[in-house]
């Protein structure tokens, strides 16, 4: 029933709409790229030397719709590159099953540990393993071979040349990154307002912050408005959080209450205009009235310490922001080069300095229980697996079935089978609507060549709205294209749907017999994700025990690196809700209470963070003593919690009853209460995860029982 319920899932999820902004002008640029290529080769050489040039034109313009923040330029020409060289080696493989299905097993492999990178190569990396098993079929010698070879860079020269030449919307993506960072602390303050602990998602600013790490290249040319944001918006986070807070910042009701609903939604409206002001390159328009709010009144202010504190910074914060959006505008703005012995940038390595950080990438996923690794095992299955049965079809095209496994794999479960879905209805339009196109127009090459260059760019068009649609138009440009090379429709329509059938049920084999669960790694990620709070904490503490330069980089660090723990906890926990595996260590009601434990365990470090003294003459030396023992106890708690069993805080608790001696003088009230705080959230999470045995195998029990209870009031699961 799990797996009834988890497929139902799968299919919807497959076919869903995404709901994201159509790029017609970039699908535009890239589909003239394909033409031409396309046209140019058609009309000096051979309609198979214009496929080859086709694919590349094709794969190397949808490897600039992948998510990355290096130049588009430069990912087409290295997905060009790399078509080029697999086609290349392919060839001197091919005509012998010895050396052919080796090589496409190590290069599979390397495809699949491509992904210890990121996404992006891991796909780019993908559409290689699929031009080595095409292109291989059409040259005859190796001369022949290095001709194919180089029309398919040919494509990816062209679609880099026209980046270059008609850049559309340049550093878009950065602005789009640096503003929905704003517009999300934006939406926190307006929350705020009505929620004073209200959660925040931090993934905008990690995104953002992904978006700001630049080459050296890169910074000499980035727009002066993308410099400074992102700081401002790490700042301001903590600070109207801390004034919003009833323990720490305005009382829950009465007139401080209303002066801080007043300067949250001030500072909401004004960091709005920021983000729409970083978006559009324009100047900022801040409504008057939300400008009339931001000033504190030395006589007349009615909020009071540390709720004024937090009042006055946020207004110098949201003055500074105001600066820079002021400036934002597209037209007058000028790069300006930074001074090396000043530059403070995030620097991102070039392609060259990449290599060893790819290798070491590579190495940290070598091991049996990576899904990366056994994401690459899964390809090389699959790959040469479907070569194999595929040469034994009476078909012509059986490179089709290993191809749509490797495009449709991914080292999760439900992306692997919902794309898996989506292409299979995807194709299945696509024919259809290729067959019904044809039969109207009637076959000619050039006929094809102009569909094959339509659908392409309505593939580009639609790439980021859902895989099946965009793959329904892929499925119409694969056989326009073989069409344009003397294929004939009867032949090609029924070979794609059902070589795409088979890829399809191979991926979704490989994964359920070498699957890489998420479901039994929620401790362990939980785990880290306490470690690393706990880190953060301490590092709190100990600017305020004393407040250095070197204890505020700790604590930026620290920061970061509980960031990159939540998101490595909540990636697994949202995969983990869509796969058919009994709850093992932690069930999801545990789950989510241990998830809210943890997230008010950092709400309260932030708001600590939020009042972390400036001067460096002010001590609060009862913190280190705390420090050390929030870092002692989460790090054992964080074991504990791997090795299933209940969490305890002695140490904490006894660094608490000692503060109870200091003089009140010396007290520190936002420290004290957010210490506080940090133990009433680690008691939830000891309530959350401590269970006997008994109780573990109850509550796993009790969860199926509820799911099975949920999916039989749901009714049948569509078809």
């Amino acid at each position: 029933m799990r797996w009834l319920r988890a497929f139902g899932e799968v299919v919807r999820s497959g076919l869903t709409i995404e709901e994201t902004r159509l790029e017609p002008l970039l699908a535009l640029r890239t589909a003239a790229g394909v033409a031409i290529v396309l046209g140019s080769v058609l009309w000096l050489g051979s309609p198979a030397y214009a496929a080859s040039a086709a694919l590349g034109a094709y794969s190397a313009g949808g490897a600039t719709f992948q998510r990355t923040w290096r130049p588009r330029k430069v990912i087409a020409l290295g997905a060009s590159a790399g078509l080029a060289l697999s086609t290349f080696v392919g060839y001197l493989a091919a005509g012998r099953l010895v050396t052919f299905l080796p090589l496409l097993a190590v290069w599979a492999f390397v495809t699949g540990m491509a992904w210890a990178v990121g996404p992006t190569a891991g796909i780019v990396a993908a559409t290689t393993v699929g031009s080595m098993l095409v292109t291989v079929t059409l040259p005859t010698s190796v001369g022949q071979a290095l001709e194919h070879a180089g029309v398919i860079a040919l494509g990816g020269v062209v679609q880099a040349a026209l980046i270059l030449l008609f850049p559309i919307r340049r550093w878009a993506a950065h602005r789009d990154a640096l503003a929905d960072a704003l517009a999300a602390v934006a939406d926190y303050a307006r929350r705020l307002r009505h929620d004073p602990t209200a959660p925040f998602d931090p993934e905008p600013l990690m995104t953002a912050r992904d978006a700001a790490t630049v080459t050296p290249s890169q910074a000499r040319t980035r727009p002066p408005a993308l410099h400074g944001p992102r700081g401002l918006a790490e700042r301001i986070r903590p600070v109207v959080a801390a004034l919003a807070d009833p323990d720490i910042g305005a009382p829950a009701e009465g007139p401080e209450r209303d002066r801080a609903r007043e300067l949250l939604d001030a500072a909401a409206d004004v960091l709005d205009a920021a983000a729409r002001s970083i978006r559009r390159g324009t100047p900022a328009e801040v409504p008057a009235e939300s400008a009339d709010v931001l000033h504190v009144d030395e006589e007349h202010e009615v909020l009071q310490s540390p709720a004024r504190q937090a009042a006055e910074r946020l207004v110098e914060l949201l003055g500074e922001a105001l600066e820079i959006a002021e400036s934002c505008d597209a037209r007058r703005e000028a790069p300006t080069p930074p001074d090396p012995a000043r530059a403070q940038f995030l620097v991102r390595p070039t392609l060259l300095r990449l290599v060893p950080v790819v290798l070491q990438a590579v190495r940290r996923e070598l091991r049996r229980d990576s899904p990366v690794f056994r994401h690459a095992v899964r390809l090389v299955a699959v790959s040469t697996l479907g070569y194999l049965i595929a040469a034994r079809l009476p078909l012509s095209h059986g490179y089709w079935a290993p191809i749509a496994s490797v495009m449709v794999m991914r080292p999760d479960f439900h992306r692997t089978y919902a794309r898996a879905v989506a292409r299979f209805v995807g194709t299945l339009v696509g024919v259809a609507l290729a067959t019904a196109t044809v039969r109207a127009l009637g076959p000619d090459a050039h006929v094809f060549g102009a569909l094959t260059v339509v659908s392409a760019g309505l593939s580009y068009t639609l790439i980021r709205t859902g895989y099946a649609y965009s793959q329904c138009f892929t499925a119409a440009y694969v056989v326009f294209l073989l069409g344009m090379g003397g294929q004939g429709l009867d032949q090609t329509v029924p070979e794609r749907v059902v070589l795409t059938l088979l890829g399809g049920a191979l991926a979704m084999l490989a994964y359920v017999l070498f699957p890489a669960w998420e479901t039994p790694q929620l401790p362990g990620r939980l785990a880290d994700w306490l470690a690393a709070n706990g880190r953060y904490a301490a590092a709190v503490l100990r600017s305020y025990a004393e407040p250095t330069r070197e204890h505020r980089t700790d604590m930026r660090s620290a920061l970061l690196a509980s960031r990159e723990a939540r998101a490595a906890w909540q990636g697994a926990y949202e995969q983990a809700k869509h796969e058919p595996v009994r709850p093992r260590g932690l069930t999801s009601r545990e789950a989510d209470e241990a998830q809210e434990a943890l997230q008010g365990f950092g709400r309260a470090a932030m708001l600590m963070e939020s009042h972390v003294p400036q001067d460096a003459g002010r001590f609060a030396p009862e913190a280190e003593r705390l420090a050390e023992a929030l870092e002692a106890d989460t790090a054992q708690a964080a074991e504990d919690v791997r090795e299933h069993r209940n969490p305890d805080w002695r140490r904490v608790e006894e660094a608490l009853h000692a503060w109870e001696g200091v003089a009140d003088r010396e007290r520190s009230p936002v420290l004290r209460r957010g210490a506080e705080m940090q133990k009433r959230a680690l008691d939830d999470l000891t309530t959350a995860v401590s269970r006997t045995p008994l109780e573990r195998d109850v509550g796993s029990a009790r969860e199926e029982q509820r799911v099975r209870g949920a999916v039989a009031a749901d009714g049948a699961v569509p078809s």
